[in-house]
């Protein structure tokens, strides 16, 4: 490629908000062509007013802008969008909630053609510092705020004003070098979030913290009460730290579930869904024999 591509990484934990800042930025992108890449589809929801085209691990959206599935292979999906007809102008890549960001910057800095360009950690307003003095997970939640150049506060409608500033003065202190950005239902300035042109960091040592988690996959083959099975799930003794997925309700409507800890929501879904849903939790606590069995009351 005759220039280098700028590539932003979006980070953080479970359930911060991750997918609804990328769905907002492609909502928002106003002619620049992103390319955002993702783990896995099922796992990105695009929202399906956006959505012109797909195939089997691209995504067309109005706009000119892409999603690519990468799985386990970053450098490779990197390197085919290298050879795209149409380049894009900026790429987004979508961290797992248990990924390390500064070791997928030391990737995307070996490769030619690409620049790291700013680390997004997105910050849930009202269970990040429980989370970070967490013994299991604390140490995930702190190494990624590490390594952001921009902390955004996500779901301050959750939280008192008194507490997003207490929240900042301490995230100040766990990103030193990071400025922070408020924001509701992961509503950010594309231009805020965008374009940050940070220096990558040092690669800290582990790139991924999910020898920490569990997770298993129940499938929604029948319809379902949404509510019934999200109730259940976030129930004692079930600890759940992440799940979502799409099922069909009663009505017979595709639905997406939600949840983070106690927190649930639920929403419509793309079309062509895959049902199903994956519940995500820390060893030690997770029993999958036990989420199934709750579940299968409602399922």
């Amino acid at each position: 490629m005759p220039e280098t591509l700028p590539v932003t990484i979006i980070g953080g934990y479970l359930g911060a908000g991750k997918t609804t800042l990328v769905n907002h930025l492609l909502r928002t992108a106003n002619g620049r062509k992103l390319a955002v890449l993702v783990n896995e589809f099922g796992a990105l929801p695009i929202d399906e007013d956006l959505i012109e085209a797909q195939g089997d691990d691209l995504i067309s959206i109005a706009g000119g802008c892409i999603c690519c599935s990468f799985g386990s292979d970053l450098s490779a999906a990197l390197m085919n969008l290298a050879e795209l007809k149409v380049r894009p102008d900026q790429v987004v890549i979508e961290c797992s909630g248990v990924a390390i960001p500064s070791a997928i910057a030391a990737s995307v800095s070996l490769l030619d053609g690409f620049v790291p360009d700013g680390t997004v950690v997105m910050v849930d307003a009202e269970t990040i510092q429980e989370a970070a003095v967490d013994e299991y997970i604390g140490d995930t939640i702190t190494r990624q705020l590490a390594d952001a150049d921009l902390t955004l506060i996500n779901k301050a409608d959750l939280v008192s004003a008194a507490h997003v500033t207490q929240l900042e003065t301490w995230l100040r202190t766990l990103a030193p070098s990071a400025r922070s950005l408020v924001a509701e239902h992961g509503k950010a300035p594309l231009d805020m979030v965008l374009g940050l042109g940070a220096n990558p960091r040092e690669s800290q040592q582990m790139g991924h913290a999910d020898g920490l988690f569990e997770s298993i996959a129940l499938p929604c083959p029948n319809s379902l009460n949404g509510e019934i099975l999200a109730r259940k799930l976030t129930s004692d003794p079930v600890h759940i730290a992440r799940a979502k997925g799409f099922f069909v309700d009663e009505l017979g409507a595709l639905k997406a579930l939600h949840i983070v800890g106690r927190r649930f929501d639920i929403s419509d879904a793309p079309e062509n869904a895959p049902l199903g849903i994956v519940c995500i939790g820390l060893k030690g606590q997770f029993d999958g024999d036990l989420i199934r069995k709750t579940a299968s009351e409602a399922l």
